[in-house]
């Protein structure tokens, strides 16, 4: 008796970029325009975010009221990475800064595609490893160095010249904002940003910042 013949259909490799870039249940793509706020702090904790397109500024709100912004996230990354513990509310406030396109995925879809495709595992894990040593060189940053540097870094991180063809992003972030970020004085920061555009590292408004370094 001759042995069935096997299927030779191989499967397609699995491509999380293209997962995150179709619509299909439990997946959406929306777009925002800047200004418009993606998620609130408080709401439901049952879907995670891609950011396809644009940036996003993540703020927290204290019991004292007092709102801090927490991150500046850009193209291929996630974000509300916590819905898939035990957060059952969402600890951010996620507003887009720029024109945004964002792929939403339900908490089951991602568990479910978590366990199921190892190159999507791989994909997510490589996020979350990138956002821990973003988290790390943050803290070592403001424990070590004076605010001035702090601020330099802060700005060449949100430029990211490598998200943009090697062409720094601009910074459109208020000095308030910046201080916040940095721990420091908008008066501070002001001196600092004077500074670096006398020395020919940014260009800048009064109270709006952009980045090109030469």
């Amino acid at each position: 008796m001759s042995d069935a013949p096997l299927d030779s259909t191989a499967k397609a490799p699995f491509d999380p970029r293209a997962f995150l870039t179709k619509p299909t249940a439990g997946v959406t793509l929306e777009r925002f325009q800047a200004g418009w706020q993606i998620c609130a702090q408080g709401e439901p904790a049952d879907t995670v975010g891609y950011i396809r397109k644009g940036r996003v500024k993540l703020t927290t709100i204290s019991n004292r009221g007092k709102e801090a912004i927490v991150g500046i996230i850009g193209p291929g990354q996630f974000f509300g990475e916590t819905s898939l513990s035990n957060a059952n509310v969402r600890t951010a406030t996620v507003v887009a800064l720029e024109d945004c396109l964002i792929t939403t995925v339900t908490n089951e879809v991602m568990l479910q595609t978590l366990g199921s495709e190892p190159e999507f595992s791989k994909f997510f894990l490589a996020h979350l490893l990138s956002r821990n040593t973003r988290l790390e060189e943050d803290l070592g940053d403001q424990l070590l160095n004076l605010s001035e540097k702090r601020l330099a870094r802060l700005l060449l991180v949100l430029a990211d010249p490598a998200q943009n063809g090697g062409k720094p992003n601009e910074v459109n972030l208020s000095q308030e904002a910046l201080a916040e970020m940095v721990g420091t004085t908008r008066s501070r920061i002001s001196t600092f940003m004077n500074k670096f555009r006398e020395q020919g590292y940014i260009r800048a408004s009064c109270d709006q910042s952009g980045l090109y370094p030469q």
